[in-house]
C-alpha cells in the first residue's frame, strides 16, 4: 500500500492515476486500503510525497 505524505503540494495529479479509485480528497489527499500496490501515483508526483509502506505486506 502507499502512502500520501505531509511533503504533498495538494496538486492532484495522483487521483486521477489510481486505477481502483483508492485516492480522495478531504482535508489532505489520502489513499485508502483499496489500493492495489500498483505505483501509478507516485510515479506522477512532482515532489517525491507518495512512497510505499515499509510496514506493508
Amino acid at each position: 500500500m502507499y502512502i500520501i505524505t505531509d511533503t504533498c503540494v495538494e496538486c492532484g495529479k495522483c487521483e486521477p492515476e489510481c486505477p481502483v479509485d483508492a485516492i480522495s480528497h478531504g482535508s489532505k489527499y489520502t489513499i485508502d486500503e483499496s489500493c492495489v500496490d500498483c505505483g501509478l501515483c507516485a510515479a506522477v508526483c512532482p515532489v517525491d510525497a507518495i512512497y510505499r509502506s515499509p510496514s506493508f505486506k
